[in-house]
């Protein structure tokens, strides 16, 4: 399963749209169980429906998230279990990437590869929180905050210019 469960959802939610399951995951298509006279095929048709919807989540999840969802007694189960599963997962992962954004520096690295560490980290995490994504100029903030001692001096000459350069521009002067 990707690390992506965004991404994971949306592919997942096509395939079962296409093979036609996704009614019995989404909690659209719910039968009840009677014993009124033609009930019992709707319900036929209901359980082979979330049956290979049931099957589609499990083949797609990966073997440490499977116990999770072991104990799921319908596709509308694993698929709800698995959101919260996710969402738990996020909320660790977001703020650990907090974290290694606010402790980040340029270490031995590269410009180049200092700009796009940093790059990445604002990235992940605004894919993660997208109603608070980082800002470019909240990322060149982070960026020079953590740059080298030896560009302090020029750091500062470039703060007092009156047109401020772009992410792209700075990383080009510093990398030259």
């Amino acid at each position: 399963m990707p690390t992506n469960s965004k991404k994971w959802k949306s592919c997942m939610k096509s395939y079962l749209l296409g093979e036609e399951q996704w009614e019995v995951v989404g909690g659209d298509d719910q039968v009840e169980i009677t014993t009124e006279f033609g009930i019992a095929e709707q319900v036929r048709v209901w359980r082979k429906k979330n049956a290979k919807a049931e099957f589609a989540l499990k083949r797609a999840v990966s073997p440490e998230l499977f116990d999770h969802i072991l104990g799921c007694e319908s596709a509308a189960e694993i698929w709800t279990s698995l959101d919260g599963l996710f969402n738990r997962k996020n909320v660790a992962r977001l703020q650990f990437l907090e974290n290694e954004l606010a402790k980040a520096t340029q270490g031995d690295l590269s410009i180049s590869k200092y700009f796009l560490k940093m790059k990445s980290l604002c990235a992940e995490l605004s894919a993660l929180d997208p109603d608070e994504p980082i800002s470019k100029a909240k990322l060149k903030r982070h960026i020079i905050c953590g740059l080298r001692k030896e560009y302090v001096s020029f750091v500062t000459f470039v703060q007092g210019w009156a047109t401020q350069p772009s992410l792209l521009e700075l990383e080009n002067m510093l990398a030259s």
